[in-house]
Protein backbone atom coordinates (compact mmCIF):
# COMPACT_ATOMS: atom_id res chain seq x y z
CA UNK A 1 0.00 0.00 0.00
CA UNK A 2 1.22 3.46 -0.85
CA UNK A 3 0.04 6.27 1.38
CA UNK A 4 -0.27 9.32 -0.82
CA UNK A 5 1.22 12.40 0.78
CA UNK A 6 1.30 14.97 -1.97
CA UNK A 7 -0.12 18.33 -2.91
CA UNK A 8 -1.82 16.65 -5.84
CA UNK A 9 -5.41 15.46 -5.50
CA UNK A 10 -6.89 12.43 -7.30
CA UNK A 11 -8.55 14.82 -9.74
CA UNK A 12 -5.18 16.44 -10.58
CA UNK A 13 -3.79 12.99 -11.42
CA UNK A 14 -6.69 12.08 -13.72
CA UNK A 15 -8.66 9.89 -11.31
CA UNK A 16 -12.44 9.83 -11.07
CA UNK A 17 -15.17 7.81 -9.37
CA UNK A 18 -16.99 5.91 -12.14
CA UNK A 19 -20.74 5.50 -12.47
CA UNK A 20 -22.20 2.41 -10.85
CA UNK A 21 -23.33 0.96 -14.19
CA UNK A 22 -19.75 0.84 -15.47
CA UNK A 23 -18.10 -2.58 -15.35
CA UNK A 24 -17.22 -3.93 -11.90
CA UNK A 25 -14.42 -6.23 -10.93
CA UNK A 26 -16.22 -7.00 -7.69
CA UNK A 27 -18.78 -5.95 -5.13
CA UNK A 28 -17.59 -5.48 -1.55
CA UNK A 29 -19.75 -6.45 1.44
CA UNK A 30 -19.30 -6.60 5.19
CA UNK A 31 -21.07 -9.62 6.65
CA UNK A 32 -23.88 -8.50 9.02
CA UNK A 33 -23.28 -9.39 12.65
CA UNK A 34 -24.36 -6.46 14.83
CA UNK A 35 -27.50 -7.53 16.65
CA UNK A 36 -28.31 -3.96 17.65
CA UNK A 37 -28.75 -3.03 13.98
CA UNK A 38 -31.55 -5.59 13.64
CA UNK A 39 -32.93 -5.95 17.18
CA UNK A 40 -34.42 -9.43 17.66
CA UNK A 41 -34.42 -9.87 13.89
CA UNK A 42 -30.90 -10.31 12.55
CA UNK A 43 -31.46 -14.05 12.12
CA UNK A 44 -34.21 -13.27 9.61
CA UNK A 45 -32.05 -11.27 7.20
CA UNK A 46 -29.50 -13.90 6.21
CA UNK A 47 -31.53 -15.79 3.56
CA UNK A 48 -32.25 -12.57 1.61
CA UNK A 49 -28.69 -11.36 2.11
CA UNK A 50 -27.34 -14.66 0.77
CA UNK A 51 -29.72 -14.41 -2.19
CA UNK A 52 -28.24 -10.97 -2.89
CA UNK A 53 -24.76 -12.51 -2.94
CA UNK A 54 -25.89 -15.31 -5.22
CA UNK A 55 -27.28 -12.84 -7.74
CA UNK A 56 -24.06 -10.83 -7.68
CA UNK A 57 -21.91 -13.89 -8.40
CA UNK A 58 -23.60 -14.29 -11.79
CA UNK A 59 -21.65 -11.34 -13.10
CA UNK A 60 -18.78 -10.44 -10.79
CA UNK A 61 -16.72 -11.36 -7.77
CA UNK A 62 -18.11 -10.80 -4.29
CA UNK A 63 -15.55 -9.80 -1.68
CA UNK A 64 -16.77 -10.09 1.89
CA UNK A 65 -15.24 -8.62 5.04
CA UNK A 66 -15.51 -11.03 7.99
CA UNK A 67 -14.00 -11.05 11.45
CA UNK A 68 -12.57 -14.57 11.51
CA UNK A 69 -12.92 -18.17 10.33
CA UNK A 70 -16.01 -18.65 12.47
CA UNK A 71 -17.85 -15.77 10.77
CA UNK A 72 -16.68 -17.02 7.37
CA UNK A 73 -18.11 -20.47 8.08
CA UNK A 74 -21.37 -18.94 9.27
CA UNK A 75 -21.62 -16.87 6.10
CA UNK A 76 -20.91 -19.88 3.91
CA UNK A 77 -23.61 -21.87 5.68
CA UNK A 78 -26.17 -19.45 4.19
CA UNK A 79 -24.48 -18.77 0.85
CA UNK A 80 -24.23 -22.50 0.15
CA UNK A 81 -28.02 -22.77 0.42
CA UNK A 82 -28.36 -20.59 -2.69
CA UNK A 83 -27.26 -21.06 -6.29
CA UNK A 84 -24.26 -18.78 -5.74
CA UNK A 85 -21.09 -19.47 -7.71
CA UNK A 86 -18.74 -20.05 -4.79
CA UNK A 87 -15.73 -19.58 -7.08
CA UNK A 88 -16.75 -15.92 -7.27
CA UNK A 89 -16.84 -15.43 -3.48
CA UNK A 90 -13.74 -14.22 -1.62
CA UNK A 91 -13.40 -13.55 2.10
CA UNK A 92 -11.10 -11.05 3.82
CA UNK A 93 -10.39 -11.04 7.53
CA UNK A 94 -11.21 -7.38 8.11
CA UNK A 95 -13.19 -6.91 11.32
CA UNK A 96 -16.06 -4.42 11.08
CA UNK A 97 -18.42 -2.80 13.52
CA UNK A 98 -21.44 -3.05 11.24
CA UNK A 99 -22.60 -4.15 7.78
CA UNK A 100 -23.05 -0.88 5.85
CA UNK A 101 -20.23 -1.19 3.35
CA UNK A 102 -21.54 1.61 1.12
CA UNK A 103 -20.58 4.05 3.86
CA UNK A 104 -17.49 2.55 5.46
CA UNK A 105 -16.10 0.76 2.41
CA UNK A 106 -13.46 2.10 0.03
CA UNK A 107 -14.15 4.66 -2.68
CA UNK A 108 -12.36 3.19 -5.71
CA UNK A 109 -11.24 5.66 -8.38
CA UNK A 110 -9.95 4.87 -11.85
CA UNK A 111 -7.82 6.82 -14.30
CA UNK A 112 -9.48 7.11 -17.70
CA UNK A 113 -6.52 9.10 -19.05
CA UNK A 114 -4.01 6.43 -18.05
CA UNK A 115 -5.91 3.10 -18.01
CA UNK A 116 -2.70 1.21 -17.24
CA UNK A 117 -2.52 2.98 -13.87
CA UNK A 118 -3.65 1.20 -10.72
CA UNK A 119 -6.95 1.97 -9.14
CA UNK A 120 -6.64 4.18 -6.10
CA UNK A 121 -8.69 4.28 -2.91
CA UNK A 122 -9.98 7.34 -1.12
CA UNK A 123 -10.29 6.70 2.61
CA UNK A 124 -12.78 9.27 3.86
CA UNK A 125 -13.34 9.60 7.58
CA UNK A 126 -16.29 7.66 9.00
CA UNK A 127 -18.09 8.54 12.24
CA UNK A 128 -21.22 6.33 12.07
CA UNK A 129 -23.57 8.95 10.65
CA UNK A 130 -22.69 11.77 12.97
CA UNK A 131 -21.59 9.70 15.95
CA UNK A 132 -24.97 7.97 16.33
CA UNK A 133 -23.74 4.40 16.69
CA UNK A 134 -20.40 3.95 18.41
CA UNK A 135 -18.08 2.16 18.28
CA UNK A 136 -17.03 2.67 14.68
CA UNK A 137 -13.23 2.53 14.72
CA UNK A 138 -13.07 -0.80 12.84
CA UNK A 139 -15.34 0.49 10.09
CA UNK A 140 -13.30 3.68 9.79
CA UNK A 141 -10.15 1.81 8.72
CA UNK A 142 -11.71 -0.68 6.28
CA UNK A 143 -10.66 1.25 3.13
CA UNK A 144 -7.03 1.28 4.18
CA UNK A 145 -7.11 -2.43 5.08
CA UNK A 146 -8.46 -3.23 1.61
CA UNK A 147 -5.84 -1.00 0.00
CA UNK A 148 -3.14 -2.87 1.91
CA UNK A 149 -4.52 -6.22 0.75
CA UNK A 150 -4.25 -5.14 -2.90
CA UNK A 151 -1.26 -2.78 -2.63
CA UNK A 152 -3.27 0.20 -3.84
CA UNK A 153 -2.44 3.87 -3.23
CA UNK A 154 -4.62 5.66 -0.68
CA UNK A 155 -5.71 9.28 -0.39
CA UNK A 156 -6.88 10.71 2.94
CA UNK A 157 -9.11 13.79 2.61
CA UNK A 158 -9.44 14.16 6.39
CA UNK A 159 -13.19 14.85 6.46
CA UNK A 160 -16.29 12.71 7.10
CA UNK A 161 -17.97 11.28 4.02
CA UNK A 162 -20.33 8.34 3.40
CA UNK A 163 -20.79 6.56 0.09
CA UNK A 164 -24.57 6.56 0.37
CA UNK A 165 -24.62 10.35 0.49
CA UNK A 166 -23.32 10.80 -3.06
CA UNK A 167 -24.54 9.74 -6.51
CA UNK A 168 -22.56 9.96 -9.78
CA UNK A 169 -23.40 10.21 -13.47
CA UNK A 170 -19.90 9.16 -14.59
CA UNK A 171 -19.51 12.37 -16.62
CA UNK A 172 -18.50 14.92 -14.01
CA UNK A 173 -21.68 15.40 -11.98
CA UNK A 174 -22.18 14.43 -8.34
CA UNK A 175 -25.60 14.62 -6.67
CA UNK A 176 -26.02 14.92 -2.92
CA UNK A 177 -28.29 16.30 -0.18
CA UNK A 178 -27.85 19.32 2.04
CA UNK A 179 -29.49 17.60 5.00
CA UNK A 180 -26.64 15.09 5.18
CA UNK A 181 -23.44 16.65 3.90
CA UNK A 182 -24.06 20.03 5.49
CA UNK A 183 -25.22 18.55 8.79
CA UNK A 184 -23.31 19.91 11.77
CA UNK A 185 -22.66 16.35 12.97
CA UNK A 186 -20.36 15.64 9.99
CA UNK A 187 -17.95 18.49 9.19
CA UNK A 188 -19.18 21.56 11.09
CA UNK A 189 -15.94 23.46 10.48
CA UNK A 190 -16.47 23.49 6.70
CA UNK A 191 -18.77 25.61 4.54
CA UNK A 192 -20.80 24.29 1.62
CA UNK A 193 -18.22 25.72 -0.78
CA UNK A 194 -15.40 23.95 1.03
CA UNK A 195 -17.29 20.63 1.03
CA UNK A 196 -17.80 21.04 -2.72
CA UNK A 197 -14.06 21.46 -3.21
CA UNK A 198 -13.36 18.24 -1.29
CA UNK A 199 -15.91 16.38 -3.42
CA UNK A 200 -14.45 17.68 -6.66
CA UNK A 201 -10.83 17.08 -5.72
CA UNK A 202 -11.20 13.62 -4.17
CA UNK A 203 -13.96 12.13 -6.35
CA UNK A 204 -12.64 13.66 -9.57
CA UNK A 205 -15.88 15.43 -10.49
CA UNK A 206 -16.53 18.93 -11.77
CA UNK A 207 -20.13 19.71 -10.78
CA UNK A 208 -22.02 19.35 -7.50
CA UNK A 209 -25.83 19.18 -7.59
CA UNK A 210 -27.78 19.63 -4.35
CA UNK A 211 -31.22 18.52 -3.25
CA UNK A 212 -32.68 19.30 0.12
CA UNK A 213 -33.53 16.21 2.13
CA UNK A 214 -33.99 12.47 2.49
CA UNK A 215 -36.94 10.32 3.48
CA UNK A 216 -38.61 9.86 6.85
CA UNK A 217 -36.95 7.21 9.01
CA UNK A 218 -33.53 7.58 7.42
CA UNK A 219 -31.05 7.78 10.29
CA UNK A 220 -28.28 8.94 7.93
CA UNK A 221 -29.80 12.44 7.80
CA UNK A 222 -30.86 12.06 4.20
CA UNK A 223 -28.69 9.82 2.04
CA UNK A 224 -29.41 10.40 -1.62
CA UNK A 225 -29.31 6.68 -2.46
CA UNK A 226 -32.75 6.39 -0.86
CA UNK A 227 -34.27 9.10 -3.04
CA UNK A 228 -32.54 9.83 -6.38
CA UNK A 229 -30.35 7.67 -8.61
CA UNK A 230 -28.60 8.37 -11.88
CA UNK A 231 -29.33 5.69 -14.48
CA UNK A 232 -27.29 7.30 -17.25
CA UNK A 233 -25.38 10.51 -17.86
CA UNK A 234 -28.44 12.79 -17.93
CA UNK A 235 -31.31 10.74 -16.47
CA UNK A 236 -32.37 10.18 -12.87
CA UNK A 237 -34.90 7.97 -11.18
CA UNK A 238 -36.48 9.77 -8.23
CA UNK A 239 -39.01 8.46 -5.73
CA UNK A 240 -42.24 10.35 -5.15
CA UNK A 241 -45.09 9.83 -2.70
CA UNK A 242 -48.63 9.90 -4.13
CA UNK A 243 -50.48 10.40 -0.86
CA UNK A 244 -50.49 14.07 0.06
CA UNK A 245 -51.02 13.30 3.75
CA UNK A 246 -47.90 11.12 3.89
CA UNK A 247 -44.92 12.59 5.76
CA UNK A 248 -42.71 11.96 2.72
CA UNK A 249 -44.96 13.78 0.26
CA UNK A 250 -43.76 17.38 0.53
CA UNK A 251 -40.05 16.68 1.03
CA UNK A 252 -40.00 14.47 -2.08
CA UNK A 253 -41.92 17.12 -4.03
CA UNK A 254 -39.27 19.64 -2.98
CA UNK A 255 -36.53 17.34 -4.27
CA UNK A 256 -38.47 16.89 -7.53
CA UNK A 257 -38.76 20.64 -8.04
CA UNK A 258 -35.04 21.05 -7.43
CA UNK A 259 -34.24 18.33 -9.97
CA UNK A 260 -36.48 20.04 -12.53
CA UNK A 261 -34.47 23.24 -12.12
CA UNK A 262 -31.04 21.62 -12.46
CA UNK A 263 -28.78 21.94 -15.47
CA UNK A 264 -25.77 19.81 -16.28
CA UNK A 265 -22.54 21.60 -17.16
CA UNK A 266 -23.33 21.51 -20.87
CA UNK A 267 -26.71 23.16 -20.25
CA UNK A 268 -28.88 20.07 -20.54
CA UNK A 269 -31.77 19.61 -18.14
CA UNK A 270 -32.12 16.29 -16.39
CA UNK A 271 -34.46 13.64 -17.74
CA UNK A 272 -36.56 12.69 -14.71
CA UNK A 273 -38.33 9.36 -14.27
CA UNK A 274 -40.49 8.99 -11.18
CA UNK A 275 -40.63 5.88 -9.04
CA UNK A 276 -43.32 5.23 -6.42
CA UNK A 277 -42.61 4.87 -2.75
CA UNK A 278 -43.67 1.54 -1.26
CA UNK A 279 -46.41 1.37 1.31
CA UNK A 280 -45.09 2.45 4.69
CA UNK A 281 -43.06 -0.15 6.59
CA UNK A 282 -43.09 0.24 10.38
CA UNK A 283 -41.20 -1.19 13.32
CA UNK A 284 -42.96 -0.80 16.65
CA UNK A 285 -44.66 2.33 15.34
CA UNK A 286 -41.50 3.82 13.81
CA UNK A 287 -41.43 4.54 10.06
CA UNK A 288 -38.58 2.71 8.35
CA UNK A 289 -36.77 4.15 5.30
CA UNK A 290 -38.17 1.67 2.80
CA UNK A 291 -37.47 2.84 -0.76
CA UNK A 292 -37.17 1.25 -4.17
CA UNK A 293 -34.37 3.72 -4.98
CA UNK A 294 -31.96 1.73 -2.81
CA UNK A 295 -31.27 -0.67 -5.70
CA UNK A 296 -27.81 -1.87 -6.66
CA UNK A 297 -26.56 -1.90 -10.25
CA UNK A 298 -24.45 -5.04 -10.75
CA UNK A 299 -22.76 -6.21 -13.95
CA UNK A 300 -25.57 -8.54 -15.00
CA UNK A 301 -28.54 -7.32 -12.98
CA UNK A 302 -30.16 -4.55 -11.00
CA UNK A 303 -31.08 -5.82 -7.55
CA UNK A 304 -34.11 -4.02 -6.11
CA UNK A 305 -35.48 -4.19 -2.56
CA UNK A 306 -39.13 -5.18 -2.38
CA UNK A 307 -41.53 -4.85 0.54
CA UNK A 308 -44.44 -7.28 0.10
CA UNK A 309 -46.80 -4.69 -1.34
CA UNK A 310 -48.63 -4.10 -4.62
CA UNK A 311 -46.24 -1.34 -5.65
CA UNK A 312 -43.35 -3.81 -5.86
CA UNK A 313 -44.40 -4.93 -9.35
CA UNK A 314 -44.87 -1.34 -10.55
CA UNK A 315 -41.42 -0.32 -9.31
CA UNK A 316 -39.70 -3.37 -10.81
CA UNK A 317 -41.32 -2.69 -14.18
CA UNK A 318 -40.20 0.97 -14.18
CA UNK A 319 -36.64 0.06 -13.25
CA UNK A 320 -36.51 -2.74 -15.84
CA UNK A 321 -37.40 -0.25 -18.59
CA UNK A 322 -34.47 1.89 -17.43
CA UNK A 323 -31.98 -0.99 -17.71
CA UNK A 324 -32.77 -2.95 -20.88
CA UNK A 325 -29.31 -4.55 -20.84
CA UNK A 326 -29.68 -5.97 -17.33
CA UNK A 327 -32.12 -8.26 -15.58
CA UNK A 328 -34.02 -6.52 -12.78
CA UNK A 329 -34.28 -8.80 -9.75
CA UNK A 330 -36.48 -8.04 -6.75
CA UNK A 331 -35.40 -9.44 -3.38
CA UNK A 332 -37.58 -9.13 -0.30
CA UNK A 333 -36.07 -6.47 1.97
CA UNK A 334 -38.84 -6.31 4.56
CA UNK A 335 -36.62 -7.76 7.28
CA UNK A 336 -33.40 -6.12 6.07
CA UNK A 337 -34.97 -2.63 6.21
CA UNK A 338 -35.33 -3.03 9.98
CA UNK A 339 -31.63 -2.16 9.96
CA UNK A 340 -32.57 1.17 8.26
CA UNK A 341 -30.93 0.36 4.94
CA UNK A 342 -31.06 -2.08 2.05
CA UNK A 343 -28.98 -3.51 -0.79
CA UNK A 344 -27.28 -0.33 -1.97
CA UNK A 345 -26.41 0.63 1.59
CA UNK A 346 -24.89 -2.81 2.14
CA UNK A 347 -22.62 -2.84 -0.90
CA UNK A 348 -19.78 -0.95 -2.56
CA UNK A 349 -18.61 -1.57 -6.12
CA UNK A 350 -15.01 -2.05 -7.15
CA UNK A 351 -14.60 -0.95 -10.77
CA UNK A 352 -12.74 -2.94 -13.37
CA UNK A 353 -9.86 -1.27 -15.20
Amino acid sequence: MNTVNTALYPKDLGYTFPAEWEKHEATWLSWPHKNESWPDRIHLIFPAYAQFIAELTKGEKVRINVKNEEMKAFALSYIEQTDADLNQVEFFFHETNDAWCRDHGPAFLINRQQPDHKKVIVDWGFNAWGGKYPPFENDDVIPTKIAKAFNLPVFYPGIIMEGGSVEFNGAGALLTSKSCLLNENRNPEHTQEQIEEYLKNYYGVSQILWVEDGIVGDDTDGHVDDTIRFINEDTVLTVIEDHIEDDNYELLQTNLRQLQEMKLEDGRSLNIITLPMPDGVYCEGERLPASYANFYIANKSVIVPTYRCAKDTIALDIIQKCFPDRKVVGIDSTDIIWGLGSFHCLSQQEPAI
